[in-house]
């Protein structure tokens, strides 16, 4: 895997973040639609990182770091931040763990 499919593969990834319908208490929610290897191929991206990425020991604990980011920020964050913050989960995870 090269640094740029890498790259692709974080953009695809951080895509996957969203907003969620808020909670009952009007608390943000993230969601994370985690996509199979045969999503991100036919989105173009490198078939062994999209194998590596997807089947690293980590990835659980990524995807619920992602969905429990709200839990860590201030309450008066807008929710466009709380986004950010969950996205850039996606980026530090892959940044410190894959291999190319």
């Amino acid at each position: 895997m090269t640094p740029d499919e890498l790259r692709a593969i974080v953009d695809f990834l951080r895509q996957e973040v969203h907003l969620d319908d808020p909670g009952a208490d009007g608390e943000v929610v993230v969601g994370f639609d985690a996509p199979t290897v045969d999503e991100m191929a036919r989105a173009g991206l490198s078939l062994e990182g999209c194998r590596q990425i997807l089947g690293a020991s980590w990835w659980e604990e990524m995807v619920a770091d992602i969905v429990e980011t709200p839990e860590m920020c201030d309450p008066g964050d807008p929710p466009e931040q709380v986004l950010e913050y969950a996205r850039d989960v996606v980026s530090e995870y892959i940044r410190k763990r894959a291999t190319l």
